[in-house]
């Protein structure tokens, strides 16, 4: 599965975070992004957070006042299929090489878009890592760094199935 990277996002700490036209990924992140709560977001195993532009375009198109960077992406994406994506799963994006480790669980800060855009994106079945919930994969994923290396808008981003 191969998709492109449409935005690198970055901020000195909380939402939105703004677009680079590229960066840095290393363990711990891409260079020059800061977790407002690093005691929930960011660490090795939440290093990086993949949202689908697919996913971001129709929460606009519903009228909620979301755009690139708002749900607090450092990779936004197009053209991947984010509900076969399975925590394991390995990613090459850019000159970096991350690995799924889960999907992200909406935090209150989400609010500043509508109280109800939790409800849109996530629910118990995500929680619970069950592949079925037709809100899977709309929250994002985290991932961890297993290469670090350069990205850039416009890199490719391909998935590949977990190892066994």
């Amino acid at each position: 599965m191969q998709g492109t990277i449409v935005q690198i996002s970055v901020s000195r700490g909380g939402l939105p975070k703004r677009a680079v036209s590229g960066g840095l990924i290393t363990p711990i992140g891409i260079e020059g992004d800061v977790h407002a709560h690093p005691g929930i977001h960011g660490g090795p195993d939440k290093a990086i957070l993949v949202i689908a532009s697919e996913v971001v375009d129709d929460l606009a198109a519903r009228g909620y006042p979301v755009f690139y960077g708002a749900l607090g992406e450092n990779l936004t994406t197009r053209g991947i299929r984010v509900r076969d994506i399975r925590v394991g799963d390995r990613i090459r994006a850019g000159g970096a090489f991350l690995e799924i480790t889960g999907p992200r669980g909406p935090c209150s800060a989400l609010h500043i878009y509508g109280e109800s855009i939790k409800d849109e994106v996530y629910d118990a079945a995500v929680r619970a890592l069950d592949s079925a919930s037709p809100r899977w994969g709309l929250s994002g994923f985290y991932a961890r760094v297993l290469t670090p290396g350069p990205v850039g808008a416009g890199d490719i981003i391909s998935v590949e199935a977990a190892l066994a």
